[in-house]
């Protein structure tokens, strides 16, 4: 039976509770249930580790347990890019155009592979001498027909889901770049956790942007505020500017505030 491509995931090809929980959810995503031997033996660990695991996911919501299994909630952790696009694009939309406020001629920017930041490139389509760096193929295409914008694309193994690359050579390529601006769609956000995401790849790429910027902002719409996420990305205290639709509950609030990170509501 065919593993999961985990491996290529994780150090030394041993996966982590990270990896291997999104690597589950992929496979609940192609089926939507799987019994615990399955999953243990997919993943050449314990069935008691599987069961850790399944306690982990149900507690954020993303799975339910069954007699002698798991399987989805009715929906799957992130719907595919298309459906992502759609979801929330009049908030998104608005997020965008509230962020190109950050963006001056001449600044060299870096764009994640996220929804908003689609919007944000569409947004910036007027806006003339800029340098933008991306892993995605939709931004990439967007940016490709604003004139005098230059584009370097980070390249490698394609995400049929995402429509971006991840993974090992577009980190090493984008290290060589160091952007006046940073932005970064986020999956959730959390008073105490700071800023996460639901795939451990996406997430080991957003990490990896964060040292070299001058400044990192995130756009998110008001639905992601509390919302479970289990993949690290950042703290407050790494991000300087927060761009939402509506103010966040005040346990966000008040962490944004104690990290110096500026919150930017759309009118």
């Amino acid at each position: 039976m065919e593993k999961p491509d985990i491996a290529t995931r994780v150090p030394n090809g041993r996966a982590t509770q990270n990896a291997r929980l999104t690597a589950m959810l992929e496979l609940l995503g192609q089926r939507g249930h799987w019994s615990i031997g399955e999953l243990a033996d997919r993943f050449e660990v314990s069935e008691e580790t599987i069961r850790r695991d399944v306690r982990q996911l149900e507690q954020t919501g993303r799975v339910r347990k069954i007699h002698g299994g798991v399987c989805l909630p009715g929906g799957v952790l992130e719907p595919p890019y298309r459906q992502r696009l759609r979801d929330q694009a009049d908030a998104k939309q608005r997020i965008a155009e509230r962020a190109v406020a950050l963006v001056q001629p001449g600044m060299t920017l870096m764009l994640d592979s996220g929804t908003t930041t689609l919007w944000l490139a569409r947004a910036l389509g007027q806006m003339r001498d800029l340098t933008v760096i991306t892993n995605s193929i939709e931004i990439a295409a967007q940016v490709l027909g604003h004139p005098g914008q230059r584009l370097f694309v980070a390249g490698g193994a394609v995400d049929l889901d995402y429509h971006a690359a991840f993974g090992s050579e577009p980190i090493d390529y984008c290290r060589q770049f160091a952007p006046d601006l940073t932005v970064l769609s986020m999956g959730a956000v959390d008073a105490a956790r700071g800023f996460l995401d639901f795939d451990a790849g996406e997430a080991t790429f957003k990490r990896s942007l964060l040292p070299r910027a001058r400044r990192v902002a995130v756009l998110c719409d008001a639905t992601k505020f509390n919302k479970p996420g289990f993949v690290h990305v950042a703290q407050f205290g790494d991000v300087q500017d927060l761009v939402t639709d509506r103010a966040p509950p005040e346990d966000i609030a008040a962490a944004a505030a104690a990290a110096g990170t500026a919150i930017h509501l759309v009118d």
